[in-house]
């Protein structure tokens, strides 16, 4: 499903399931004190985030697995494989279909290893196995199953926390103050609105970076594209595009993580014409060879503002080798 509208306002819908919302964030604290996290003895990079989706996780993780690298690092990714049918732990290849190992797991096995595992202790354990002289956690700050080096909370600094209401009368996994507490930074990401300012982050004492995603999207400027993606915030998608020039004759989003059947796709070859389908690189792993025929892909990385405070906080968790 996608996000409701609602969760970026306090409507009465939000009023009504806010009770709801306030058992959720409740079950995060109690895992969160009754936890007895595995250590690894290897150095364990969290990226998190608060809220359900779309805040920039995944491509900061890929930032950070590539820095990793230069420093002299074997770096492992861990996650879950949202979407996927496999427990594992497994290593997730070019070889697997979305719908055993996630999408998410896909796209980062093209940086770097990856383990999917929904058991993360199981996960580590392995990617020590295979040689890994870091982990990088992406999502899992709500994980308490693997003791964590460093932890890092990325937050859109456009959307922040919503309406501040958890799961399901908000965005929120768990209250603010709450995630904030178990965090050694926060990774803001983007721009904020500027009626809006940044999000609110009032008593967090850590540090604070900034980064932005740089959109590949040089090839499309000038021409008539149709954009199409299931992620948590395809509208990011859409303006990376205008961003890059490329008149977006139109578009159409489908629910966080949506399986691409062959009809829907005929359709939006048909709704399209003579514009170019594009998608992003989350949707694209979805898609089977014989589906992307004719698909382009806009490229996104992370970039970090200040990257020294970046090998700052990296020298403190996983020293160069």
């Amino acid at each position: 499903m996608r996000a409701p509208d609602f969760w970026q306002r306090r409507g009465l819908a939000a009023r009504l399931l806010a009770p709801l919302g306030a058992l959720y964030g409740a079950s995060v604290a109690f895992k969160a004190r009754h936890a007895s996290p595995y250590d690894p003895a290897l150095p364990v990079i969290c990226v998190g985030n608060l809220t359900a989706g779309g805040s920039g996780k995944t491509p900061i993780a890929l930032a950070l697995a590539e820095i990793l690298r230069a420093r002299g690092h074997r770096p492992y990714f861990l996650t879950r494989g949202y979407g996927g049918s496999t427990s594992g732990p497994a290593l997730a290849t070019r070889g697997h279909s979305a719908q055993v190992m996630g999408d998410e797991a896909l796209l980062l096995a093209r940086t770097a290893p990856t383990i999917v595992a929904r058991d993360r202790a199981a996960g580590a354990r392995l990617a020590k196995e295979k040689g890994a002289s870091v982990l990088v956690m992406d999502d899992g700050h709500q994980n308490f199953s693997l003791h964590k080096t460093l932890s890092l909370v990325v937050v859109d600094a456009q959307s922040g926390f919503g309406n501040g209401f958890q799961i399901p009368a908000g965005p929120l996994r768990e209250p603010v103050a709450q995630g904030l507490a178990r965090a050694d930074a926060v990774v803001l990401v983007g721009s904020e609105r500027s009626e809006d300012g940044l999000p609110d982050l009032r008593g967090f004492r850590g540090p604070v970076l900034r980064a932005h995603l740089k959109a590949d999207g040089a090839a499309f400027a000038g021409k008539n594209v149709f954009a199409f993606a299931g992620i948590g915030r395809p509208e990011k998608f859409v303006a990376s595009l205008q961003d890059s020039g490329a008149l977006v004759t139109g578009s159409c989003f489908f629910a966080d993580h949506h399986g691409y059947g062959e009809e829907e796709l005929m359709q939006l070859r048909t709704v399209a014409g003579d514009a170019a389908l594009v998608t992003t690189e989350k949707d694209f792993v979805r898609l089977t060879t014989a589906q992307r025929e004719g698909i382009r892909v806009l490229k996104i990385a992370a970039v970090f503002d200040d990257g020294a405070a970046m090998e700052r906080l990296l020298d403190s968790a996983a020293p160069r080798p």
